[in-house]
């Protein structure tokens, strides 16, 4: 490439990807052209760009997959966003007013049931119960004491239908909220409103749990105050009760009928002002960072290494996953199977052990969205770009055509690329992979 005279050119598309190690490649051309926006007139030619004569041959895209396990730069523009989204409807910004953060919020953890004992670290400090002390980096936590009896079907179809155990109990919580200020749950949308925003995180077990800032506002959201009735307590109170009778009916199997609540482990916390700094207070940052966290995570937290869909069950043997996880998938994909469970989609998220909701969600009062943020980053770039091309014209027309021509980068390609900081103005724009 030296000699052809394109190695700063490869040099500049590589450092446009901001880091990201799987771009999507693309075969095509873009035409931008002046408009007469009086007459209609298509004008000259202002900038014509074809794939071919880049110098990858191709035009290179971010994957933004929000997975670190797959690109940790995408994760990483993700992880931020999401941290971003978190803090606004903690303390304001991005739209979001200042004084959210004078209304009652808590930082509750939600935890799957129990389909038989696993190898453990009690907090008490005793042993497992196999009698070890195991190691936090101990392989064995989380896989079960006893395989032939855990349960492992229902582990699989909890997940499914984690999601709708979810909604299920946000409509409980709301009714929870009314009763205690004495309202009917139509008359509490007049005084007040309960958002969130959460992210699920999975268990050495493979179980999803969910991880949730929970928020009371004002009727209309953020921008208005909760009624003097609204306090941390209350919500705690209502989110507890909620909790335990928060219930989704599940399939038949083989003569057995399954239901699904939430686990008897349930941590809320309220959420203090950033204030605090003494240790003991449950800070907006602190929660903010932990959830952003677990948003570029998935189920290769419990499997180790399967962080992508199988085409076929034998594709279990080539993988370095645990016997357990390795059950969990192989019971996801023999469930999938079956006709009465085809809505589930289980064989499409085996690899996810079941779960095939997004990982990380809010309501649409809590604060700003990942999409307003992706699209205020894209306009400071094109402002960029267009303070760099001189000044700006009335219209322009732009005429493109683009087709899908493979993903990553070449041995070269990658070897250029790994000595490359990202150039300034490149985040990507991540999306849920």
């Amino acid at each position: 490439m030296a000699e052809g005279g394109t190695l700063p050119g490869i040099l500049r598309q590589l450092s446009g990807l901001g880091g990201c190690t799987r771009p999507i490649r693309l075969d095509g051309h873009r035409t931008e052209h002046d408009l007469d926006t009086t007459t209609g007139e298509i004008g000259r030619v202002l900038q014509h760009l074809d794939s071919a004569d880049l110098p990858a041959g191709q035009l290179l895209v971010r994957c933004n997959n929000r997975r670190s396990t797959r690109c940790p730069a995408c994760s990483e523009v993700y992880r931020r966003d999401t941290f971003h989204l978190i803090t606004s409807g903690l303390r304001g910004g991005k739209g979001t007013p200042e004084h959210v953060a004078t209304h009652p919020r808590v930082f509750a953890t939600f935890t799957a049931p129990s389909f038989g004992p696993v190898h453990n670290r009690p907090s008490s400090g005793r042993p497992c119960r196999c009698g070890t002390r195991h190691d936090q980096e101990d392989t064995a936590l989380g896989t079960p004491l006893n395989p032939h009896t855990y349960d492992y079907d229902a582990a699989v179809l909890w997940n499914a239908h984690a999601g709708a155990l979810w909604r299920r109990f946000s409509t409980y919580l709301r009714r929870e909220v009314a009763k205690r200020a004495g309202l009917s749950q139509r008359r509490l949308r007049d005084h007040a409103r309960v958002s969130f925003a959460k992210v699920a995180e999975y268990q050495k077990r493979g179980a999803v749990h969910f991880h949730a800032v929970i928020r009371i506002d004002g009727p209309t959201g953020g921008d208005t105050p909760p009624p003097a009735w609204a306090t941390a307590d209350l919500l705690t109170d209502a989110i507890r009760t909620a909790t335990a009778k928060a219930h989704v009916d599940g399939p038949d199997i083989d003569g057995r009928t399954h239901a699904f609540t939430f686990g008897r482990q349930l941590d809320v916390r309220t959420i203090r002002s950033a204030d605090f700094h003494d240790g003991r207070e449950l800070t907006e940052r602190a929660v903010a960072a932990y959830i952003a966290k677990y948003a570029t995570k998935g189920a290769e937290t419990a499997t180790g290494a399967l962080d992508r869909p199988l085409r076929f069950l034998a594709e279990l043997a080539q993988l370095d996953i645990s016997d357990h996880a390795r059950q969990l998938v192989r019971t996801a994909w023999t469930l999938g199977a079956r006709k009465d469970l085809e809505h589930l989609r289980l064989r499409a998220w085996a690899h996810m052990l079941g779960f095939r909701g997004h990982f990380s969600t809010k309501s649409r009062r809590y604060s700003t969205t990942l999409g307003a943020l992706r699209d205020a980053r894209a306009e400071w770039r094109r402002a960029q770009a267009a303070s760099a091309n001189g000044p700006d014209r009335d219209s322009t027309l732009v005429l493109s055509h683009w087709a899908f021509a493979g993903t990553g980068l070449s041995d070269a390609e990658a070897w250029l690329a790994a000595s490359l900081e990202p150039a300034p103005g490149t985040e990507g724009e991540p999306t849920h992979a």
